[in-house]
């Protein structure tokens, strides 16, 4: 069951109790996509904290004051001193998280109208009713792709952030203090302008929480193994036709960017690809240089699509096993999106903007156990072009 959604008991943490996790290394930094390939991967660093040791208290100082906007997604600085939660440094890119245990030192946990929230670095977490939910800094993954290329600026309540590509093509980005998209567009040498995401509503920001879209579940009248194709064991004409497929069932209007995200029904409505030949560690985000090298297949359908339609989105989704805390699974399985969409870019050229990224802690386990997994520590990837534009070319209103 999605996070946030009544009745999903709380669950555990990746590693078995007592066990302590295996050191992750980062994936190396990337690069833009006109350079040499990098290679994934760093040395292990230092061993794991303690028990007891993985949330500690937030820094002196930190004084109570209005969470993001009232509640995650509204206005507010993501990471300010004086905010509740303020993680020092707390802007560092992943490249600068050498392992999962420095995420759980830098975490800080603060209670605000009734609710939990844990900031790590680039991350805030909300505990609502028995579930949890996710939001990253979205310029992330572009700082680290292009640190050089990329830069931003305050207009007005927003920021927008800028990627310049060669023949004066531009990359704009525009976010809130909170890091949560607002809108991605392509703007091109004579001024033109194509949007590609647009995560605005009609009214004013509003909490992640609220973006949880109840919907019946799809009728899928297709054969499983073309609903989720396994990866592993598909070409590239099945991969491609997975990722430009229909929704299974009609889609009657537009959504934004966070209600699919946090919206599991919703999602089911497009088929996907189980990355099955990408299984990660324990407790690591790293992308090995070995199975990077098996994402040619997916990169190349995903360019071929991008091709067809620039405006194409895709979701990279991360998944973790079912030992260990939500708050741990759901901050690993968020990196380990957030890896697999960068090795896309950096040594298969697939346009960053035409991705996004979310984790899901330990949902949808491929294989029923509660006990260490190798195989549902994944990643999936589904084309959710569908139900963000749906209804846009007739004029349709922005979802409330």
């Amino acid at each position: 069951m999605a996070p946030g959604v009544p009745g999903r008991p709380v669950q555990r943490l990746e590693n078995p109790p007592g066990v302590q996790p295996q050191p992750g290394a980062e994936p190396g930094r990337p690069v833009p996509p006109n350079m040499a390939p990098g290679v994934p991967g760093r040395p292990v660093q230092p061993p794991a904290p303690p028990p007891g040791a993985d949330a500690p208290p937030p820094p002196p100082g930190a004084q109570p004051g209005q969470p993001p906007g009232g509640g995650l997604g509204a206005r507010g600085a993501f990471n300010t001193p004086g905010q509740p939660g303020y993680v020092p440094g707390g802007f560092r890119t992943d490249d600068d998280v050498r392992d999962y245990d420095q995420v759980r030192r830098d975490r800080r946990e603060f209670s605000e109208g009734g609710r939990t929230y844990y900031r790590e670095p680039g991350r805030i977490i909300v505990r609502d009713r028995d579930g949890y939910l996710i939001r990253h800094d979205e310029n992330e993954r572009f700082r680290d792709l292009d640190p050089r290329g990329f830069r931003s600026e305050r207009r007005g309540a927003d920021f927008y952030s800028f990627i310049d590509r060669p023949g004066g093509e531009q990359i704009v980005t525009v976010t809130d203090d909170d890091g949560r998209m607002l809108r991605r567009y392509r703007r091109f040498r004579d001024g033109r302008e194509v949007v590609i995401i647009d995560n605005s509503t009609a009214g004013p920001p509003r909490p992640i929480y609220d973006d949880v879209v109840v919907l019946p579940p799809p009728d899928i009248r297709i054969p499983r193994d073309r609903y989720v194709v396994e990866y592993e064991q598909a070409d590239e004409g099945a991969v491609y036709e997975a990722l430009t497929a229909p929704p299974v069932v009609a889609v009657d209007r537009r959504y934004t960017l966070d209600q699919v995200r946090y919206s599991p029904d919703l999602r089911a409505r497009m088929r996907s690809v189980d990355i099955d030949t990408i299984t990660f560690d324990t407790a690591s985000f790293t992308v090995t240089p070995d199975q990077a090298a098996r994402l040619s297949v997916i990169a190349a359908a995903i360019n071929r699509a991008i091709r067809a339609n620039p405006q194409e989105v895709f979701l990279i989704e991360g998944y973790t096993d079912a030992v260990g805390s939500d708050i741990d699974n759901l901050s690993l399985s968020d990196r380990r999106a957030q890896s697999v969409a960068t090795v896309l870019t950096q040594q298969f050229q697939v346009p960053p903007e035409n991705l996004t990224t979310q984790g899901y802690g330990e949902q949808s386990l491929k294989v029923n156990t509660q006990g260490a997994s190798r195989e549902n520590r994944r990643v999936t990837v589904r084309r959710i072009t569908p139900l963000l534009q749906q209804g846009t070319a007739q004029g349709a209103p922005p979802p409330r």
